[in-house]
């Protein structure tokens, strides 16, 4: 009788796992509603994490941990000095872990306004995004500003994570009036599905699987929800959008600007927009690796070189200059449409 060689289950593992679908989603919201340590109580839980790993997130939890004998499994995620010591993510982390029906790429984004256009890259490539409250602070300004620039990058599918319920005694109450409050504000957002879910990243209440202490919800667990969600029928514009992720400089006569286009198309001479600054400018050519190419379609890696000398950051969205991303500026002055897709100087958008 014949047996399988261990090279064959192998192949045959990873052809299985090639198969499955990819989606990517992001986790977002105002600094400290626990974002990393939902992503590394998720990769805990599941035993996505090596021995190794493990080992070293027990000496720093002692080190820098802020859950005094517990695990900090956002230390998974925070991996940079800075934050470790400052208890905040400051760049994108990205982590990958699979279900027996999808394969996952979460970006881990930094919570902190100042950090802002991290999160915008971040948001570009995904499809779905996980936008995290404190049920103890409600809706800040910080969720409001996410919320905008995960609508702006076409993302239309939103799992509002209403997370620390254990810190209010699981009460209903500041769940439901947080999920009011939420989705009067993102009703003209146009997203095509909201899912609230009360959490407790830390103690891994409706992570993985529903939990006890939440009787009255209904609804589905966090991965339950990611392994169910459709994202591939989210509406697209034909617009163009670029969301740009890396100024490519390798000599003084060449500046590029690279990124993936989310959506429509480019063409050498096109008339773009530079996002938020609202500054018109033309495309001068279109690389796609070290060729110039005549197009480039939505999915495509692309660096773009541009007739003027604008201003051009990581972080800022390329659009085109006849139909740039719109949607309402909330502010102390009131509510205006704005086409020029700047930001508010009084810190909302």
């Amino acid at each position: 009788m014949r047996t399988r060689s261990p090279e064959c289950d192998s192949a045959a593992y990873r052809q299985a796992q090639r198969l499955k679908p990819t989606v990517r989603f992001i986790t977002c919201g105002s600094v400290d509603d626990g974002k990393s340590t939902l992503i590394g109580r998720r990769l805990y839980d599941r035993k996505a994490i090596f021995d190794d790993q493990l080992a070293r997130l027990e000496r720093d939890s002692r080190q820098y941990g802020t859950q005094g004998e517990r695990l900090g499994v956002a230390l998974l995620v925070d991996g940079l000095q800075a934050e470790r010591e400052q208890g905040i993510t400051i760049d994108v982390a990205y982590r990958f872990f699979a279900t027996d029906r999808r394969r996952y790429i979460v970006a881990d984004t930094p919570g902190h306004e100042q950090y802002t256009r991290n999160m915008a890259t971040g948001a570009s490539t995904a499809d779905l995004a996980i936008i995290l409250i404190d049920a103890r602070k409600g809706v800040l300004t910080q969720t409001r500003r996410h919320s905008r620039i995960v609508a702006m990058m076409g993302i239309r599918h939103v799992v509002l994570a209403v997370n620390k319920m254990d810190a209010v005694g699981f009460d209903a109450a500041v769940f439901d009036a947080i999920v009011t409050e939420y989705r009067a504000f993102a009703a003209g957002l146009g997203f095509a599905s909201v899912q609230p879910i009360p959490l407790s990243a830390l103690e891994g209440d409706n992570v993985l699987h529903r939990s006890p202490r939440t009787p009255w919800y209904a609804g589905p667990s966090l991965m339950d929800d990611l392994d169910a969600v459709e994202v591939a029928d989210a509406p697209k514009r034909h617009s163009f959008r670029l969301p740009v992720q890396w100024v490519n400089r390798p000599n003084p006569d060449f500046r590029g600007f690279c990124g993936r286009i989310a959506e429509g198309s480019v063409r050498p001479g096109d008339a773009v927009r530079v996002l938020p600054s609202g500054v018109p400018t033309r495309v001068k050519a279109v690389w796609a690796g070290f060729d110039t190419v005549e197009v480039a379609h939505a999915g495509d890696s692309v660096t773009i070189t541009l007739t003027d000398k604008v201003d051009v950051s990581r972080g800022d969205v390329l659009a085109a200059a006849d139909d740039p991303p719109t949607w309402r500026i909330s502010s102390r002055r009131g509510c205006c449409d704005c086409r020029s897709a700047r930001w508010c100087q009084d810190g909302s958008i």
